[in-house]
């Protein structure tokens, strides 16, 4: 069967071999609802100064030991103390070349063949490939079952980031892989090049264990998210789904109107949330009717990733009764970034508005709680088998009630 986009990607991992663990705490969970800008600093600052910090420039010029650090590097310091003092884990400073990395990385593109990997429900790693991939192009099928790379057996044993970062190279170079294929269980060797992949916002396939069942993994929200949503549900609609699982694990967010406007294909009416801007009024955002999938029983996956833009969605859907979500409490972020670009390449991710759950709850320093709670699982993905049992079970209730 043709497949569209394919299930879920841990795309910030790449985020976190790529700029650093510390880096990726600071980046990925304030990159909530990221609104890009640029700040002259003479602008804000006039002629004030700091007579304080110039005295203890001069002293530490005259007095320390050792030769002191650049002037760039002690002004850098100097920030992020002002920025300590603010309380405020999300306005943070970002060095150049950190926010060039940041920037390069939100691109979505990686040297790859073009595959997901997932873990079911015996351990075993399960590929899905992205549409127009080499994976694809070579053979390899939904729910084909990895066996071995360039020769090397893949057990259970093998963690989910080892596997992703064999799949993984320079563009033009080659891996052999090795699958079993779901439908006759016959092995089959390929060899495939590496090439660039551009990671899709959405990405979804019908499970394999039960073709009435939808999966859509939304990666983050950007520009052509709810156009790519809107796709998906329209795809898996088309292939006879009855029931829908949407994954919003690792999900660290993004643009706010595109996270309203994927609540929105949910929901036929109610808040979705309340924001509350420096120095405006309260504003409410509310779903409109005429979603695309208002309709069809769902689930929501969601983790201690799930923060910003994707609790937006989550708090919206169990807020609004529309479906519960499955896995850990939510990573606890509402709050609004700007993004403001310094003459030098560094910028300030600046929180400038914070935002409500339809009952009005906060979530900074709180999240989501879900309606049923699991235990993450290291050799499986214990919440997605979840979501198809829940949801194989409601199929079948809703075919026998008639």
């Amino acid at each position: 069967m043709e497949s569209a986009k394919r299930a879920a990607i841990q795309i910030w991992w790449a985020v976190l071999r790529g700029i650093g663990l510390g880096a990726l705490l600071s980046l990925a969970f304030a990159g909530g609802f990221l609104l890009r800008g640029e700040v002259d600093p003479r602008t804000v600052l006039g002629d004030c100064d700091y007579p304080l910090l110039s005295e203890a420039q001069a002293l530490l010029d005259r007095y320390f030991i050792r030769p002191l650090p650049e002037r760039t590097q002690l002004e850098y310091g100097a920030i992020r103390g002002m920025l300590e003092t603010l309380n405020d884990p999300f306005t943070i400073f970002i060095e150049p070349v950190v926010a060039q990395n940041e920037s390069d990385v939100l691109a979505g593109t990686y040297g790859g063949i073009g595959v997901q990997v997932q873990r079911d429900g015996e351990g075993n790693f399960v590929l899905y490939p992205f549409p127009d991939s080499p994976a694809l192009e070579a053979g390899i099928r939904d729910g084909d079952i990895l066996v071995a790379v360039n020769g090397e057996e893949i057990t259970h044993a093998h963690s989910m980031d080892v596997v992703e970062r064999m799949l993984r190279g320079e563009v033009g170079d080659t891996v052999t892989v090795t699958v079993r294929h779901i439908d006759d269980r016959q092995e089959e060797t390929f060899e495939i090049e590496f090439a660039q992949i551009e990671v899709p916002s959405v990405i979804w396939a019908v499970r394999p264990e039960n073709p009435e069942l939808g999966y859509v993994h939304v990666l983050r929200f950007t520009h052509r998210t709810p156009d790519e949503m809107r796709e998906a549900l329209s795809d898996l609609r088309g292939r006879g789904i009855s029931a829908l699982i949407l994954d919003l694990r690792d999900n660290p967010g993004g643009l706010l109107q595109e996270a309203v406007d994927i609540a929105d294909e949910f929901l036929d009416s109610g808040v979705v949330l309340y924001e509350l801007r420096r120095g405006e009024d309260e504003v409410t955002y509310e779903a409109e009717p005429g979603g695309s999938a208002t309709d069809i029983p769902m689930v929501v996956l969601v983790n201690n990733g799930t923060a910003s833009g994707a609790e937006v969605v989550a708090g919206a859907l169990q807020g609004n009764g529309r479906a519960i979500l499955i896995g850990q409490t939510t990573y606890g972020k509402g709050s609004v970034q700007l993004i403001l670009q310094l003459s030098d390449g560094s910028s300030l991710h600046v929180t400038n508005a914070e935002w409500f759950t339809p009952d009005h709850s906060t979530l900074n320093g709180e999240g989501l709680q879900p309606d049923v709670p699991m235990i993450p699982a290291a050799e499986f993905d214990a919440e997605l088998n979840e979501a198809i049992r829940y949801l194989s079970e409601l199929i079948e209730v809703q075919a026998e009630a008639g």
